[in-house]
């Protein structure tokens, strides 16, 4: 089994790449910085099996296609695709720079997009594959200081609905997961206790138990918040 992670190296997506190399799957790693990715490549035990890191830029067109070329070339088919990469830039939507709003689309929304058609189309032709979009409870209701952050966070569940629709019919699924406040390096520096967040850990367990529930079956939406935060 194969799976592309985005956001790899960092919170929910190295979380996630850990879970599914520890249950056997080969890996297709994607960050910024080849330094992350290289060092995180050598923390997990090698058995003979793949990991592949491509250092990307998502937030730019040209680099993500030239990406998702190679990676056809060199690892072809992947059954799990996670979009997880994405930014959060705080401030009010009246008042910041539209390059904040447009930093922001790029990255929860553009990327997602690109790279879930290219392996989307894959897995149509296959009948097979299971597509998770890392969205947000902001992609529901608007979070204070969030303005171009909860718009793009609601365009990136609405990608995830228009994927689930059209893919559905292929034997193909596609699950939302909208995490609250969760322990990545955006709360760096926080005095709140860890035990008031949701672990990056939490999620990738979850994504694991819905990629082994039964083939006729597809769960939509997690929605996944600390229990008193």
């Amino acid at each position: 089994m194969k799976a592309v992670i985005t956001g790899a190296t960092k919170g929910i997506g190295r979380a996630i790449a850990t879970k599914l190399w520890k249950e056997g799957y080969d890996l297709i790693l994607v960050a910024r910085s080849l330094n992350d990715l290289e060092k995180f490549r050598n923390q997990l035990f090698f058995t003979g099996r793949s990991v592949l890191i491509y250092a990307v830029d998502c937030s730019i067109k040209e680099e993500l296609y030239k990406f998702l070329n190679k990676v056809d070339l060199d690892f072809g088919f992947a059954d799990v695709l996670v979009n997880n990469v994405g930014a959060f830039l705080p401030g009010s939507l009246l008042d910041e720079d539209d390059d904040a709003f447009e930093k922001q689309q790029e990255l929860n929304v553009n990327a997602s997009y690109y790279i879930s058609k290219f392996f989307g189309k894959k897995m149509r032709s296959a009948q097979h594959g299971h597509i998770f979009n890392i969205c947000s409870v902001a992609s529901k209701a608007p979070v204070k200081n969030g303005g171009s952050y909860s718009v793009t966070k609601a365009a990136m569940l609405s990608l995830n609905h228009v994927l689930r629709q059209e893919l559905a019919p292929h034997n193909v699924k596609v699950t939302a997961f909208l995490p609250g406040s969760t322990k990545t390096s955006s709360w760096e520096g926080t005095t709140i206790p860890d035990e008031k967040f949701v672990q990056p850990e939490d999620i990738a367990e979850t994504l694991y138990t819905i990629l082994n529930l039964s083939k006729g079956v597809n769960v939509d939406e997690v929605l996944i918040t600390p229990l008193d935060f």
